[in-house]
């Protein structure tokens, strides 16, 4: 689950970690009083979305009087907003944050993120900020460290020395910067977080060190630990559809392709996707019932997979082992029943009950396509997707 950078500081600061002085806006009669409270000569404005590259976009501006802070964000707030990461639909600017403007004089990189390879948190730090990770990391790999902790052990001292060693930071920003280090940890592990990243970290010309920017990732899994986190989770960000599947306990992710499918279990979700793109065509989601799935899900997911207008044909493919083939069979036919289905579907079960299910989905007067195996699915596709 992503936040807001103004949500992320909020939290930042419970956890020690300097930010600067702002507030976030929905308008821009509240932004102009947001900067006349923060006070001083400067103000940034910048649009609140779940994406990077905000900058290069226009997304975040600086304004020199509150009514400039107003023009500013009556120009954000509803615009669409397009980055490399949105695509080119872009992201709706909902809210804007208005922050006092810093004069900056060295920029850095904090990160805490999980090593999946090593199975355990890692600290990152650079002593470069202000420009993309994996683009320092390719560019200037000798300037980025890393630590891997030891959850058991927790962080200690000689880790945070070299990381602030590794950064390069100066001798009196030392303590201010282990608090940074050790509050972003702290975040970090209390959270379940996968990702808490300052980039960048700055050092001001009157020797302040603050996290200028704040991006925080939860761990979907981890939430019913941290059921007040929930509420942070702004509805608007995500994709319709993905937020309709949620809601119904479906693993859905919306893609770019053409042939929609439905399968229970990751595994078999990539291995189904592989397939569609050797058949010639393009998946157009990620869609796992999971092994639990009743027929409500089945039929829910259905209604998803057909609610993308890009989809011109479906592929579901079913291993009967906890989720029975007949289970399936009859939540694609209640499904069929209340949807309107206007692109062929593909079937292929396989497993407990497959008999029963291919009765079923035979016996129903609906126009399936059932496979026998994987590779004749495979076939079947091609038909979709060259038609």
């Amino acid at each position: 689950m992503k936040i807001h950078e103004y949500q992320a500081k909020e939290i930042f600061s419970k956890f020690a970690i300097p930010v600067p002085k702002g507030s976030a806006a929905r308008a821009g009669k509240e932004a102009k009083q947001i900067a006349e409270e923060i006070g001083g000569s400067q103000w940034v404005v910048k649009a609140q979305i779940h994406a990077g590259g905000r900058g290069k976009a226009g997304g975040v501006r600086v304004a020199d009087t509150p009514e400039a802070v107003v023009e500013i964000a009556e120009e954000m707030l509803g615009m669409s907003l397009v980055t490399p990461q949105t695509g080119p639909q872009g992201v709706r600017v909902s809210k804007v944050l208005v922050e006092e403007a810093l004069a900056v004089k060295q920029e850095f990189y904090v990160g805490a993120a999980v090593d999946r390879a090593r199975q355990c948190p890692v600290l990152i730090a650079g002593s470069e900020g202000g420009m993309e990770i994996e683009e320092l990391a390719k560019s200037h790999p000798e300037r980025i460290v890393r630590e891997r902790v030891d959850v058991g052990l927790g962080l200690p001292a000689f880790q945070v020395r070299n990381l602030l060693f590794g950064m390069g930071m100066d001798a009196g920003l030392m303590r201010a910067g282990t608090g940074v280090i050790r509050g972003l940890y702290r975040l970090f592990d209390s959270f379940d977080c996968t990702l808490a990243e300052i980039n960048p970290l700055v050092v001001t010309e009157d020797g302040r060190l603050l996290a200028l920017d704040a991006k925080i990732d939860f761990d979907d899994n981890a939430m019913f630990r941290h059921k007040d986190l929930l509420e942070l989770e702004d509805a608007g960000e995500k994709d319709p559809l993905e937020l309709e599947a949620s809601r119904h306990r479906l693993n859905y992710i919306r893609m770019d392709g053409n042939v929609g499918i439905m399968v229970n279990g990751a595994g078999l979700a990539m291995a189904t996707m592989d397939l569609i793109k050797q058949a010639g065509a393009s998946p157009a989601n990620f869609l796992d019932v999971g092994g639990g799935a009743t027929t409500e899900m089945v039929t829910k997911g259905f209604e998803i997979i057909l609610g993308d207008k890009n989809v011109r044909g479906i592929l579901i493919n079913i291993f009967g082992g906890i989720l029975r083939c007949d289970v399936l069979a009859n939540g694609v036919v209640e499904a069929a029943s209340k949807v309107r289905i206007n692109v062929p579907v593909v079937v292929r079960l396989e497993g407990t009950n497959v008999e029963q299910g291919r009765k079923i989905l035979a016996g129903s007067g609906l126009d399936f396509v059932v496979a026998d195996s994987m590779a004749d699915a495979a076939e079947k596709v091609r038909g979709i997707a060259s038609s």
